[in-house]
């Protein structure tokens, strides 16, 4: 019998430590030999990333044990944190270990074996980090992005393809590392080989620009001893991004490129020391690609037979095989509707990572010869009744200029209980970060944290999300602050315009680029009642000018504009010299080892919030060991408690077990 009960007061079996628990996803998976081998968190170890391999058996096994950490920080986003592959004797796994940053080798079917460090460590800045390994055995090395500091400043570093030895001859000599690029672009991928060794193709950009704003497909030869020569660019340029390059097995180079306002697929044919035109392979409005937040990501791979193992849609995304003769592309049947950029082939099989509406993140292999997937890894397992889980809506909201807006709509939803048919419920905005990103269609329980008590859910894919072609993407150039401020307040208004949401119980949230939208919102609309703004952006002058790290230290020069040209722009738009219209309660969440996002931004904006002699209802959290994204189990309770208690305190509302946030004034 459904009960009624007040919105945001109703019981719930999903709990914080239960959202907590299931926080994070599969990555980064691959084939070592037969075996299917992926990373995976483990938000009750500290946060740490556990490297899994399916047994033929169909059993599922951690390769490294505590407190072993398969992940890169290059770029402070890492990517692609281990290469493995399969001998005679048993596999050789080559990986990323966090706490050192240093590469190892290890073969976990030797008795006795252990990790064993291949490079050495550096007194210099944040020292040596590494990604996107790819293992070359008969040459007895593994090819690496390089990130290497020179000094202790956050942008004192240069980045190079490297090739590190095998035998271990660099653990202690950085001399022994070999270095087969130049240093003369500030960012790369990871390097490809062509099949038949003799050329390999990796991808480059300098600042000012992002990956997404425009990259350089490069291609240089490679001599028998190994060094690479001159490098040239065969595709891309300032406004065409490329964000993922392969290799065919005939020899032809693929990649993914947006030169048609989409990413897309194309194929560059080899003819003699030249190639021939990029030809299209399956030209559409969709996206084949993504924006290159972590090094090594991949939304396609070639297949032995010819074919193509693509992730591709608008908005959702599917896993589908593409014919480069045909351009036919098809379609993985099974439930999933968001596939991540992660992909894995051999032989005629394809392993990814795929979630939807009602189920969280797995492995997911398809056999292309016979059509079928199934779930090897990570499967997903209900932990509560999913008549708890929300069910989410997908709409598109008209905003100024009459231009749309993206969003995904969650209910207030449970099985037991319902509200009064007076009453409107409480709607949270959420912000997603990047902002070059979005929010996937996928079963989150800490949505559903909030919808199963009665709080509904807005996620809005404003405007320079990824997904929707690249003039969505470009409607935040010089914009940020004011087109992902006005999206989110229009879809807020418009759920209140269609009764929906209560107007007077609005609140708005999100994490990094999305914090920033928050506190912007909040400190320049009077939409919200209240707001959560995690590890943010704050003061655009001080982050444009040094207070960030390398890789987006020149984001806002498109993001805002040139900093030397619209100094006044960086003031006017920065919540940080707006304290004064704060008006409403909000609670403020900090990782104190960010880098990306330092706690000096929140320090400095709480002076002034404090300074101003206002009584503004807040509450500041700050947590050690926590860095960009909360990764610990205990720091994803407190947080999210404290964020129902927020809004339980300004919204009226009554949720059982959840401890009081204590809020200034």
């Amino acid at each position: 019998m459904v009960q009624t009960q007040d919105y945001g007061s109703w019981p719930s079996p999903i709990d914080a430590a239960l959202a907590a628990a299931h926080d994070g996803k599969p990555e980064y998976v691959g084939f070592v030999g037969d075996e299917a081998w992926w990373t995976e968190p483990r938000p009750t170890e500290a946060g740490r990333r556990a490297l899994m391999r399916r047994r033929p058996d169909g059993t599922e096994e951690s390769v490294l044990p505590e407190p072993w950490n398969v992940r890169s920080r290059v770029i402070e986003y890492g990517g692609r944190p281990w290469a493995g592959a399969e001998r005679p004797e048993g596999p050789v796994l080559v990986f990323v270990n966090f706490a050192d940053q240093r590469l190892y080798a290890y073969e976990p079917e030797t008795p006795g074996a252990r990790p064993r460090p291949l490079t050495p460590l550096s007194a210099v800045g944040d020292g040596l980090r590494w990604a996107d390994p790819q293992l070359h055995l008969d040459r007895g090395e593994v090819w690496c992005v390089l990130e290497e500091f020179t000094g202790a400043g956050p942008t004192d570093v240069r980045r190079v393809v490297a090739a590190v030895p095998l035998d271990g001859s660099a653990a202690e000599d950085r001399a022994a590392v070999r270095e087969l690029t130049d240093g003369a672009h500030r960012f790369v991928t990871g390097a490809r080989l062509a099949p038949d060794g003799r050329r390999a193709a990796w991808i480059a950009w300098d600042h000012p620009r992002m990956p997404w704003d425009g990259t350089e497909l490069l291609v240089a030869s490679v001599a028998e001893d190994g060094t690479f020569g001159p490098a040239r660019t065969v595709a891309g340029g300032p406004e065409e991004s490329i964000c993922q390059v392969e290799w065919a097995p005939d020899g032809a180079l693929l990649y993914s490129g947006d030169d048609s306002g989409w990413w897309n697929l194309y194929r560059l044919d080899a003819l003699r020391s030249d190639f021939a035109p990029a030809r299209p392979l399956c030209p559409r409005e969709e996206e084949f690609g993504g924006p290159l937040w972590k090094i090594g990501l991949s939304w396609f791979k070639p297949l032995e037979a010819g074919l193509i193992a693509v992730v591709h849609g608008v908005g959702a995304t599917s896993l589908g095989v593409l014919d480069p003769e045909t351009g036919e592309v098809v379609d993985t049947a099974g439930p999933w509707t968001e596939w991540s950029a992660s992909l894995g082939v051999h032989g005629s099989r394809v392993v990814a990572v795929a979630a939807s509406p009602r189920t969280a993140a797995e492995v997911v292999e398809l056999d292309t010869a016979t059509g079928r997937a199934r779930v090897i890894g990570a499967a997903h397992r209900d932990p509560v009744d999913p008549a708890y889980y929300p069910e989410p809506q997908i709409r598109t909201f008209e905003g100024p200029d009459g231009r749309d807006i993206h969003a995904h709509i969650y209910p207030p939803h449970s099985p037991t209980h319902a509200a009064p048919d007076e009453e409107l419920p409480p709607y949270v905005v959420w912000a997603h970060g990047g902002p070059t990103g979005h929010s996937p269609l996928v079963l989150d329980l800490e949505i559903a944290y909030f919808t199963s008590r009665g709080i509904g859910v807005a996620e809005v894919n404003y405007g320079g999300s990824t997904g929707y072609g690249r003039e969505y993407r470009n409607r935040l150039r010089e914009q940020w602050g004011v087109v992902d401020v006005e999206d989110c307040a229009a879809v807020a208004l418009a759920l209140a315009a269609e009764g929906t949401a209560d107007r007077d119980r609005l609140a708005i949230r999100g994490g990094s680029a999305g914090g920033w939208t928050s506190a912007a919102s909040l400190t320049s609309t009077d939409v919200y009642a209240c707001g959560t703004v995690i590890y943010p952006i704050l003061d655009l002058t001080a982050w444009g000018s040094g207070e960030t790290h390398d890789f987006e230290s020149q984001y806002l020069e498109s993001l805002v504009g040139p900093l030397a040209e619209v100094p006044a722009r960086y003031v006017e738009r920065s919540p940080a010299e707006h304290a004064d219209r704060l008006t409403v309660p909000f609670l403020l969440l900090q990782g104190l080892d960010d880098v990306i996002c330092p706690p000096a931004q929140c320090e400095r904006f709480l002076e002034r919030v404090e300074s101003e002699g206002r009584r503004v209802p807040h509450a500041y959290i700050a947590f050690e060991g926590e860095g960009h994204g909360f990764r610990r189990a205990d720091t994803m309770i407190r947080a999210l408690e404290a964020e129902l208690s927020l809004y339980a305190q300004v919204f009226g509302l009554q949720p059982t077990g959840v401890p009081v946030l204590e809020l200034a004034k």
